[in-house]
């Protein structure tokens, strides 16, 4: 085991203190530095109005200002959301054991891997996120990896399968959104991002109860290094996004995906579009869950600025490389 699981603390944390290691000082903890009383409305955009020309000027309106959004009626079932949810709380309601079967490696393995986990990124302080995780590759079929998946529930490759199905549908649309959004034509997007051969990466977040919130973060201050993600959250609300330099809750809605723009679209872009800077908070008395999919290059291909948008007037913002030592440098907080 690389780490001792956050749900085993929390279950042994009861109504009583947590280890020093999950303490944020007073200039990081929730408690301190979030804006009481406030619900962030991040715009909502209706996926399904008739009138395309609004949706997509909503969307890229809001992947400018914002760097997030929600869409509704998104045409993913709500069964197949709630099936979705369902499996996966029934894995991290599995006995210790049984999950620990899906372990990440912990010796000389890339620190995204897929499998069951805890600690995901180095902390330059140390510190550590009240969340356990367990990560697949969900899409494209030659990037998939079944003896990732769990077999218990046995319904889970099914439900997982079936839902991405569905988001592929949603993603592939929302990314030619933006694409067309910057400028480009219908038939340069398949030489800018082919939707076949991205990496749609499944995560489940799992943030148990907690006897201190205030004090505690699930995930620190961030920003997603795909290109897009695509978020599904339980109801118990901990999402929270940077505005104007303050710490704000995002409202729930119901049914809605949470749309963020990552690293690699903002750096595509060349700074037009921007990627969210957000965290994650907990609960005292109930366990949030998630399901980000990330969006992404393959490993071995190159990001960086497209030549659309360099010139004289306006150099690249970003070095170009792999994404693969794009992630590394991230992951362990080496400049960029």
């Amino acid at each position: 085991m690389e780490v001792e699981r956050v749900q085993t603390i929390a279950h042994k944390s009861k109504n009583t203190t947590i280890p020093s290691m999950f303490v944020r000082s007073e200039t990081e903890s929730p408690g301190t530095t979030t804006v009481q009383g406030v619900k962030l409305g991040v715009p909502i955009i209706d996926f399904s109005n008739p009138d395309e020309v609004k949706v997509q000027n909503e969307i890229i309106e809001a992947s400018k200002e914002w760097g997030m959004f929600q869409i509704v009626n998104h045409e993913i079932p709500n069964e197949v959301i709630r099936k979705l949810q369902s499996v996966g709380k029934e894995f991290f309601e599995l006995p210790q054991d049984e999950k620990e079967v899906y372990a990440k490696p912990v010796i000389g393995s890339d620190v995204s891997s897929e499998g069951y986990g805890t600690k995901h990124q180095k902390e330059l302080s140390g510190k550590r996120g009240w969340v356990d995780h367990f990560f697949h590759i969900i899409w494209p079929p030659s990037s998939v990896n079944y003896s990732c998946w769990p077999n218990n529930p046995t319904s889970y490759r099914e439900v997982n399968e079936e839902y991405g199905k569905y988001l592929r549908r949603v993603s592939n649309k929302l990314f030619n959104i933006m694409l067309v959004g910057l400028g480009f034509e219908e038939n340069e997007l398949k030489s800018v991002a082919d939707e076949n051969e991205l990496i749609h990466l499944l995560k489940i977040n799992y943030y148990p109860p907690c006897p201190c919130p205030d004090l505690v973060l699930g995930v620190p201050p961030h920003t997603d290094m795909c290109y897009i993600t695509l978020l599904i959250p339980n109801e118990v609300e901990g999402l929270q996004a940077s505005r104007d330099g303050q710490w704000y809750d995002v409202k729930y809605v119901p049914n809605a995906l949470i749309i963020h723009v990552g690293d690699q679209m903002q750096i595509l872009s060349n700074g037009k579009y921007k990627a969210v800077l957000h965290r994650t908070t907990v609960n005292k008395d109930e366990t949030r869950m998630s399901w980000p999919v990330f969006i992404e290059p393959k490993p071995e291909n190159e990001v960086g600025p497209h030549p659309k948008f360099v010139n004289q007037e306006n150099p690249p913002k970003y070095k170009t490389k792999k994404y693969k030592d794009y992630a590394y440098c991230k992951l362990n907080k080496i400049p960029q």
